[in-house]
Order: C-alpha cells, then sequence, then structure tokens
C-alpha cells in the first residue's frame, strides 16, 4: 500500500470488474463524479466543485478521466498516473461534458451516473448524451458490497485500532465528568491509535444512552450510570472502524444487568447466524428474536447491522425485509441495542466479515457490561 491508497494493480482490477458489470447491465459507460465511489475506483479524494470532474468508464474500451486542467495536479495523489486511464483536461470555455459524451462513444450514450452526482452536471450531461442516465447504484453495489483482500485486511486493521481505543475508555469514565469531556479524550485516543480522524463519537450517559444518535452534551456522568460509547473513523486509505460497548459507572442495578444479559444473548445468537446463503433479514431476525422472547423487542428500534467500508454506512443492510444472500467478502456491522426513555440504554455492536463458513469478527473486546470502579 502507498501513501493514502492501495497498490495500483487492486484499482486496475476494478476498473476492469467495473467494465464488465457495466457491459453485462446492457450500458455504455459509468461516468464516476467524485464521492466514495471514485475513490473506489482510482484512489481519488478528489471533489465536486462548479467545474466537471468524471471517470468514464465505457463498456468496452479505455476509461477516461475528464477533469479541469487547474485540477490535473490533484491527481497526482491517486492511482490514475499508474492506470490504463486516458486523462482528458479542459479549461474554461470547454465543453466537459461533451468530452464524456466522446469517451462513452458519442451521442445517444445509455450511462449509468454517481447516485451523488450534482443536478448541476447530470442536467447538461443528459443533454450531451440525448437520453436520461440511470444510477450507477446497483452496478457499484455489486462491485463495493464485495470486499477485496486489501479492503478486508483495512477493516482489520481498523478494528484493532478501535479496540484499542475502547480498552483505554474506562479510565476516561469518571463521576463529576461531561459527556463532552469524554469525548475529547475519546477523540484524542482515536488518533493516537492510528485512525486519521474521529468519524463520530456518541457517549450516552444515564438517559442520553435510550437515544440511539445521541452524540455528547454537557451533562455530568454520575455514579451508577449506563453509559453507551459508539465510535469509529477511517484509517488509511479511508477504510472505517465502528464499535460499541456499553459500561456502568459501578454496579449495575440487577434488572439492568438482567435485561443487558438478553441483549448480549441477542448479538451473539446474531452473529452466529451469519454465513453465506444467509439472508440479511435472517441475520436481523437472529437478535430480535431473542428479544421478542424476553419482551424487549419494542425497546429495539432500529435495523441490526449496516456494510461499512470507505462509507460508515453503505450496502449491505441488516434489516427486515432485506432478502440478499450474504456471500464471502461481505462486511457489516451487528449491533442490537434496547432503549428505555429517560431511563437508559445499552448497544453492542461489532464489525463482521463474511467467511466461507461463517464471520470473522474484527472487534474482540469483551461484550459483557464493563463495570468501572467509583470510588465510595
Amino acid at each position: 500500500m502507498t501513501a493514502g491508497r492501495f497498490e495500483t494493480r487492486v484499482y486496475a482490477d476494478r476498473l476492469t470488474a467495473a467494465a464488465a458489470v457495466t457491459a453485462a447491465a446492457g450500458l455504455d459507460g459509468l461516468v464516476i463524479t467524485p464521492g466514495y465511489d471514485l475513490r473506489y475506483l482510482v484512489g481519488s479524494r478528489a471533489q465536486t466543485f462548479e467545474r466537471l470532474t468524471a471517470l468514464v468508464i465505457p463498456s468496452a474500451g479505455t476509461p477516461t478521466i475528464v477533469v479541469p486542467r487547474l485540477e490535473l495536479a490533484a491527481l497526482r495523489e491517486s492511482a490514475v498516473p499508474d492506470l490504463a486511464v486516458t486523462v482528458s483536461d479542459w479549461v474554461d470555455g470547454d465543453d466537459p461534458y461533451a468530452l464524456v459524451a466522446a469517451a462513452l462513444g458519442g451521442a445517444p450514450a445509455a450511462a449509468a451516473v454517481a447516485d451523488a452526482m450534482p443536478a448541476l452536471h447530470l442536467l447538461p450531461l443528459a443533454d450531451r448524451l440525448q437520453t436520461l442516465p440511470v444510477l450507477a447504484t446497483e452496478v457499484m453495489r455489486s462491485l463495493r458490497m464485495i470486499k477485496d483482500p486489501a479492503e478486508i485486511d483495512a477493516l482489520r486493521r481498523a478494528g484493532a485500532a478501535i479496540d484499542r481505543v475502547h480498552a483505554r475508555v474506562p479510565e476516561f469514565l469518571r463521576p463529576g465528568r461531561t459527556e463532552a469531556q469524554v469525548a475529547a479524550d475519546i477523540e484524542a485516543a482515536i488518533l493516537a491509535e492510528g485512525h486519521t480522524e474521529a468519524a463520530f463519537i456518541i457517549v450516552g450517559s444515564g438517559p442520553h444512552g435510550a437515544d440511539p444518535h445521541h452524540e455528547v452534551s454537557d451533562r455530568t456522568l454520575q455514579a451508577g450510570d449506563v453509559v453507551v460509547v459508539d465510535i469509529g473513523g477511517p484509517v488509511d486509505p479511508g477504510y472505517n472502524s465502528d464499535c460499541t460497548r456499553t459500561y456502568s459507572l459501578g454496579e449495575p442495578d440487577p434488572a439492568v444487568a438482567q435485561q443487558y444479559s438478553v441483549l448480549l444473548e441477542a448479538q451473539r445468537a446474531s452473529v452466529a447466524a451469519v454465513r453465506p446463503g444467509v439472508t440479511a433479514e435472517q441475520v436481523d431476525a437472529a437478535a430480535r428474536d431473542v428479544l421478542e422472547r424476553a419482551g424487549l423487542a419494542e425497546y429495539f428500534v432500529h435495523r441490526t447491522g449496516h456494510g461499512i467500508g470507505l462509507s460508515v454506512h453503505e450496502e449491505p443492510y441488516i434489516v427486515a425485509g432485506n432478502d440478499l444472500p450474504l456471500a464471502p467478502g461481505m462486511a457489516f456491522s451487528v449491533e442490537p441495542g434496547i432503549y428505555f426513555p429517560g431511563a437508559w440504554g445499552a448497544r453492542i455492536e461489532d464489525i463482521v466479515v463474511v467467511t466461507d463458513d461463517g464471520a470473522e469478527p474484527l472487534n474482540t473486546r469483551p461484550h459483557e457490561l464493563v463495570v468501572v470502579p467509583v470510588a465510595e
């Protein structure tokens, strides 16, 4: 791996695969503007501006990247200079949309575009192609959902790094400190343990733990609090960690301990259900069924998991109604939770990768409720 991206061969393989999937879909090509898809395909972290940058992958032939001349320098940090990609630069006054059409073989052309392409670019592009493009969501989904060995290695490193942060969390949790103060310490630890940034930090203490998407506040931690800590961020070349553990400041109330034990059983059942051929909704049901039997299903208010990679949330989604069969290389969270409004909440989250015969958890910190001693 070179700084900020994988080896060139990884991107070369992805471009070849993208062209093949595009051809199989009956399309003339893909048009990918800056975003996670562009980063996946060529390692570029370019941003979207009013001037068009777009990677054009024809179903047959050489890919082209259309880029403003003043943005050429930014390409040097991507894999483009080392790939068989034609660079078609343009200056103000030129028509970049005509360059895209030419790279697709001329109008009319049936193209799929990145789902994040701004309307600013989509509408003039459709005019040049003489047809309205479709979304590339299905094409890119089929590629990005199955992680290659380089991606899985990056996710393993991210998982190990966030585990090291969770190992330090108990030292930050003390009565009298605010959630914001705890979060500041966690952010420093996330960076110290090898992440390039802290993408998100949730410190939900006491009643705030009952809000799955609470972030942080000036609430002061108190003895007896149950605290949900959900944290993550990217490691080079941009693959994310995401792990939740729940802590108790002092010994928990017996009712809390009993309900948490059911949640722990649910999370374990869901991970155990992961294997090729099982559907995403069956993994969701494995956790939900355990909570249902204990009368806690109504307190589980979100899906069991989401895919992860360059984006923290991506396909596949582990949710009721998703009959997608799992396949080796898929990576996603398994994170059932229980939430009691106005009182407390808990969540247990690991990232897992589907293997040939099961699941490889990428987070290995203890899953039990972590009791943080409180001075009398």
